[in-house]
């Protein structure tokens, strides 16, 4: 029996419950299907499972434990992190393709992430660009950044994010609805609330349209530090008792809510904001209204499965609210479209393809690529 393909995944222990390791853990459990022997080094997912499967431990960012792995491709995240670098070291020793995955995230992000970028980017980004064979950008924002970082257009593809089929889908049963006692047609929305959610505009724009009907309710998923003010807003404008607040939802509940939902907005004011939630929404058969920043409008662009609203503008997001709410007829189209999408575009096993042809492409050597067919 042929000895199988070993991939190693590199994530940066500081970022990656925000920039990777969701995206890591799904590619890897696609590839391990391809019976690819999968590695993670230097982090854990959020809830504290391995990057790759719940059983597996994960090793230690160093590069001792990569060449010791002898990975026969890597693949690194963030194109400027401690991750990239020990990746770009590790390829060079091993001969072997370097992938870099970019989210382009923290555009805007906090002075400690903008320090770790500006620290990455005049230690060691020249280092990681000379050694990547293919950079895949999750958005066309993390492409134009990678661009702007140096890397050469000709090595850059944009791969979108995928999505769990299996976990988001139609018809499943919210416990979280049942729960707080939802009834009707449901607007909904995952935000945490800080300054930056637009969940107050979303309240406002609800108050003056569907708030005035007795069939629809608006459920408003997350919590932070500006939900007593968005609670606030909302008795104010006299619909206290028509929003609920899901501050009690777990991670594995989101995908009942948006498979009970009627429409899903996504009024972020934040350009950072990945547009993983859009997708997930849409899988679920989800129409979606969300704010026009690049990466959302991107998301709904590509898919035609929802509509794009100006952030933070109450009049448009009423407009946008009531065209949907009273068009049953482009609700199901939506819905289809984003269905559609999901299944043809943004299955895992898709954008596995996407990395096996990127890794046959970084080979570049007429050699036969990784064993990752499916």
């Amino acid at each position: 029996m042929p000895v199988p393909s070993r991939l190693a995944l590199l994530l940066d222990p500081l970022s990656a419950h925000i920039k990777g390791a969701e995206h890591a853990h799904e590619l890897a459990l696609e590839f391990m299907r391809r019976q690819v022997v999968v590695r993670a080094f230097g982090a854990t997912l959020a809830n504290g499972a391995a990057a790759v499967t719940p059983d597996s431990a994960v090793e230690r960012l160093a590069p001792s434990s990569v060449l010791e792995f002898e990975p026969d491709a890597i693949v690194a995240y963030d194109a400027l992190s401690p991750a990239a670098w020990l990746g770009a070291r590790a390829a060079r020793r091993l001969g072997v393709p370097l992938i870099v995955v970019e989210a382009g995230l923290f555009v805007r992000g906090t002075l400690f992430e903008r320090s770790l970028w500006r620290i990455g980017h005049s230690l060691w980004g020249a280092y990681v660009r000379r050694a990547t064979h293919e950079l895949v950008a999750l958005d066309g924002v993390a492409r134009d950044l990678a661009l702007r970082d140096g890397f050469e257009p000709k090595r850059c593809r944009i791969v979108p994010h995928g999505v769990d089929l299996e976990r988001y889908r139609p018809g499943i049963t919210s416990a979280l609805v049942a729960r707080h006692r939802i009834v009707g047609r449901v607007l909904a929305c995952v935000s945490q609330h800080d300054p930056r959610s637009g969940v107050e505009t979303l309240i406002a724009a609800f108050a003056n349209t569907l708030a005035q009907r007795n069939d629809w309710a608006l459920a408003i998923a997350g919590s932070g530090p500006g939900q007593a003010r968005a609670r606030a807003c909302a008795e104010r404008l006299g619909i206290g008792a028509r929003v609920h607040w899901l501050s009690d939802a777990r991670p594995e509940e989101v995908a009942g809510l948006f498979a009970a939902s009627t429409l899903v907005a996504e009024p972020t004011l934040d350009a950072d904001k990945p547009s993983v939630g859009v997708l997930q929404a849409q899988a679920c058969g989800a129409p979606v209204l969300a704010s026009r920043l690049p990466r959302l409008a991107e998301s709904i662009e590509r898919s035609g499965a929802g509509a794009c609203v100006d952030p933070g503008s109450v009049a448009a997001w009423s407009a946008a609210i009531a065209g949907a709410a009273y068009s049953p007829e482009q609700r199901e189209r939506w819905r289809e479209l984003g269905l559609e999408h999901a299944r043809t575009q943004a299955a895992w096993s898709r954008i596995a393809d996407a990395f096996a042809e990127a890794l046959k492409s970084a080979r570049g050597d007429g050699a036969e690529a990784l064993s990752l067919a499916s």
